[in-house]
């Protein structure tokens, strides 16, 4: 369908070195919908060099003169825009409205930092003596390797791409093996403009020959990735040949707590958004959500007619409003969290297995809603990476803070109530990166943090540029 697709290296579309092949399977129907250059260490040195080169001409370039390149990018992309959502479509399984969300996040993001970095300045320091005038100027970091995620292809990459060229970078796009179709379609939109050679690069390859070799490298300065704790903490190690900088958005364990007095439209309404969108493929998706004892029934009842309303299936006018999971593998996983947690004596109140008619092909799995999930459960302490709603009852706030908090991960939380004094309470002692109350909301303006094992760094936000550029003293005698 999507026919082969080249390595982007140097400004130029390449076979691998040594003619490598990887099929693309979409994981709504278990077929071939496309094939990419398998890259090798060869091609990685050469990603790695030319890079270099890339970054030493492109950090040479005012502001402004990237800010132009970045707008052509932009514009280049959005007359793509129909080609490169069907590849995210069929390579993610997702359904057309969600293909949306990812490919409009990369123009957006080339948007927003194009014109944010023209608003970054220096910053003046007082001098004790007047003797001396001294101001911190921002200088990029060098060459930034990018380690991509599945869930989102393209936002994942947008998140990346736009404040590494803002801020002066290079950067060499590693994509997930999952989904590379719509970042090698990047890299064909970046050879047909004439995108200055080496400051984009796309490859994919096995981790030890292209990932490994990159994130070793002392040619690379930095390193920044979405995906699991431990991917992260092993990207670390592997890359302490030199001193990098680090950027990662890492798992999520996300709780919701939702009190006695809360506005149920509104707890239902998020809970199903983040829990039923993307097939829950998510990283800030509710995976624990604490309900009080008193509404629980209510809430379970509105959240299982959400999971009942959703129409399963795959294509782009299929109507459908939930897709697959990524693999079977994943799949194998989700249903073994769920099927545990009813051992151990959690209540199914919807799903909970394949949908009817789509056993034979795709990774297919019901919207889910079990409730009664306590601490102690596997499905309580791993991250569910799928559509599942697990149900927490609690009656005491002390006890559900304590529990909410007990979890390695620090991504995000989200409060459900109408009294202030709680409000204050739980943003205050809950440790995650991001507590939003009554609602949520996410976007390229809005800052994205982990804390504890979630993560290094910020994505989105002009927070993000300082974690592609450094501080520079300069100081003047009077």
């Amino acid at each position: 369908m999507f026919g082969y697709k080249k390595l982007y290296i140097n400004g130029e579309l390449r076979d691998a070195a040594d003619g490598g092949r990887q099929d693309v399977i979409c994981p709504a129907n278990d077929e071939v919908v496309g094939q990419i250059a398998w890259g090798g260490e060869a091609d990685a040195q050469m990603a790695l060099e030319s890079a270099q080169a890339g970054y030493e001409m492109w950090s040479q370039l005012t502001p402004k003169a990237r800010r132009e390149w970045m707008f052509k990018l932009r514009d280049a992309l959005l007359e793509k825009e129909d080609v490169i959502r069907e590849a995210v479509l069929y390579e993610a399984g997702k359904t057309w409205d969600d293909t949306g969300g990812d490919f409009f996040t990369v123009t957006n993001a080339l948007t927003y930092y194009g014109d944010e970095i023209l608003r970054q300045q220096d910053v003046f320091l007082p001098d004790e003596d007047n003797a001396f005038e001294h101001h911190i100027v921002r200088v990029p970091i060098g060459v930034v390797a990018a380690y991509l995620a599945w869930n989102y292809p393209l936002l994942n990459l947008g998140f990346k791409l736009g404040p590494a060229l803002a801020a002066g970078c290079s950067l060499i796009i590693r994509p997930s093996v999952e989904t590379p179709l719509s970042a090698y379609l990047l890299g064909e939109v970046c050879a047909e403009i004439g995108f200055p050679a080496g400051v984009v690069t796309v490859i994919c390859g096995p981790h030890d020959s292209v990932g490994g070799t990159i994130v070793r490298s002392p040619i690379t300065a930095g390193v920044t990735l979405i995906g699991s704790t431990p991917t992260g903490v092993n990207l670390i190690r592997e890359s302490a040949t030199s001193i990098k900088r680090y950027s990662m958005e890492l798992g999520g364990n996300a709780p919701v707590l939702i009190f006695d007095d809360a506005d149920l439209d509104k707890a239902v309404d998020t809970v199903a958004a983040l829990k039923f969108g993307n097939t829950g493929q998510i990283c800030v998706a509710p995976n624990r959500i604490f309900v009080h004892q008193s509404i629980l029934d209510e809430f379970a009842d509105r959240i299982v007619e959400r999971a009942k309303a959703h129409k399963i299936g795959f294509g782009r006018n299929s109507g459908a409003t939930m897709g697959p999971l990524i693999n079977n593998k994943a799949r194998k996983l989700i249903d073994g969290l769920v099927q545990d947690a009813i051992e151990d004596g959690a209540e199914l109140l919807y799903g909970g297995k394949i949908p009817d008619g789509l056993e034979s092909k795709g990774a297919y799995y019901m919207p889910t809603v079990i409730k009664n999930i306590t601490p102690d459960m596997r499905i309580f302490k791993e991250e569910i990476f799928g559509p599942v709603v697990s149900l927490v009852p609690f009656d005491d706030d002390d006890r559900v803070i304590h529990q909410a908090n007990d979890t390695d991960a620090g991504l995000a939380s989200y409060i459900f109530t109408q009294d202030v004094n709680r409000m204050n309470r739980m943003t205050r002692e809950l440790q995650f990166g991001e507590v939003q109350v009554n609602g949520f909301k996410y976007n390229i303006d809005l800052p994205h943090i982990g804390i504890k094992q979630s993560g290094i760094g910020c994505d989105c936000s002009h927070w993000a540029l300082e974690d592609y550029q450094a501080m520079k003293r300069i100081t003047l005698a009077l």
